[in-house]
């Protein structure tokens, strides 16, 4: 299984918090990231999104419908988003698009089995998969990608 965890790109300062919109740079961001994305994804895969309006902006930048899961809100647990995401049985790829610290859970978690975190930037995604060995299942980081990079 192939999960990415995308952090909403820059949104404007205020409240109330779900309703918070992209900013220009924001909007240019979520593009930049998800031509990035477009040219490496597998044919099957599915966009889950946090309901906060920053979060469904930066995932209809990839074209493509998107899953609403009010799990992925704003403090969101690790345990709740991969099982949004279906982690790991899922048999393609998943996007999840949400906020930070709580991607940072989840990789760090997926990465070390332990509660830590780790910084998404703005915009920013983790590409994670999980693949099975003779002594058990990895996570294997297969990008970490910053819109600044881009």
């Amino acid at each position: 299984m192939d999960l990415i965890l995308w952090r909403h790109a820059e949104a404007e300062d205020g409240t109330p918090d779900l309703e918070r919109r992209l900013t220009p740079k924001g909007h240019k961001q979520a593009a930049r990231v998800a031509a990035w994305l477009q040219q490496r994804l597998p044919a099957k895969f599915a966009v889950l999104a946090s309901p906060a309006v920053r979060a469904q902006a930066t995932a209809e930048a990839l074209g493509v419908p998107v899953r609403t899961v009010a799990s992925l809100a704003p403090g969101a647990d690790v345990r709740a988003v991969l099982e949004a995401a279906g982690w790991p049985e899922r048999r393609s790829a998943v996007v999840v698009v949400g906020h930070q610290p709580d991607l940072g859970r989840v990789a760090a978690f997926l990465l070390s089995g332990t509660p830590g975190s780790l910084s998404v930037k703005k915009g920013g995604l983790w590409w994670l998969s999980d693949r099975a060995r003779e002594d058990g299942a990895q996570v294997v980081v297969r990008a970490v990608v910053t819109p600044d990079f881009l």
